[in-house]
């Protein structure tokens, strides 16, 4: 039989796992690499391992993850993918199963990924969908979170946005997008980078909604950005908020 690689499009609600990334370490949580591998295994009836787009923090949910594995069974990808959906929780979807090419890898070849944070936009806390929009509740000017957002455009170093696990990785990126949108229910903030370092983006929309309440100025997010001091940042936003909404490659 000849190797095939086979591609994933997968949805899923991180609130009850421990990121994407199998953990080992006895007693961890479960993660959603790990749930789909042990249910390739009982469709293979062999072990896979999943190559994921790159590692989601517990919590943080996905609209359009990739990952790819290796197999030579023969399987058709439309019945790998119902029998995936079948034996998978209901909060891990898979929404196409393709084949590509051997050489592609679902990490390596990513050429950018778009994230999305919401924050709730009332003065109370929500019952409803609470577990996927951030409740901050504080009068935010968006004109100005927009202005201090325009200097995070562009290649950087990002040290001031990383978090202790980020230090042997290379602190430079380019953010290609960042757009803040209002409406009468929530604030949507969508970041395209080439890659993100170890919570980037949730300590970058800390730093933004400081500035939308007045804290730190517009222009105060150059002199945090040229500083590389993380200390000089606003807080971590909570995971919930945040949601991996694309992979382009």
């Amino acid at each position: 039989m000849n190797m095939r690689n086979l591609k994933l499009l997968i949805e899923y609600d991180g609130t009850k796992y421990s990121g994407w990334q199998v953990q080992n370490r006895p007693k961890a949580r479960k993660t959603i690499q790990g749930e789909i591998e042990k249910a390739l295994k009982k469709i293979l009836h062999k072990k896979a391992k999943l190559i994921g787009a790159g590692r989601t923090d517990a919590g943080v949910h996905a609209k359009g993850y990739i990952a790819n594995f290796k197999t030579i069974n023969n399987i058709a990808s439309v019945s790998l993918q119902k029998a995936l959906n079948s034996l998978l929780p209901k909060d891990i979807v898979i929404h196409r199963v393709c084949e590509v090419p051997l050489r592609f890898h679902s990490r390596f070849d990513a050429k950018s990924k778009i994230y999305r944070y919401s924050v709730a936009k009332r003065s109370f806390p929500l019952a409803i969908g609470r577990d996927y929009i951030y409740y901050f509740p504080f009068k935010l000017d968006v004109d100005a979170m927009k202005r201090g957002a325009k200097y995070l455009i562009g290649r950087h170093d990002f040290s001031s946005f990383g978090s202790s696990s980020s230090d042997k990785k290379d602190p430079h990126c380019t953010i290609f997008k960042l757009d803040i949108k209002s409406t009468n229910q929530k604030i949507v903030f969508d970041v395209e980078a080439d890659y993100f370092l170890y919570r980037m983006v949730r300590n970058i929309i800390g730093t933004l909604l400081e500035v939308g309440r007045g804290k730190i100025t517009a222009s105060g997010i150059k002199k945090i950005l040229s500083s590389k001091d993380r200390c000089r940042a606003g807080p971590t936003v909570p995971a919930k908020g945040l949601s991996l909404i694309k992979v382009k490659y």
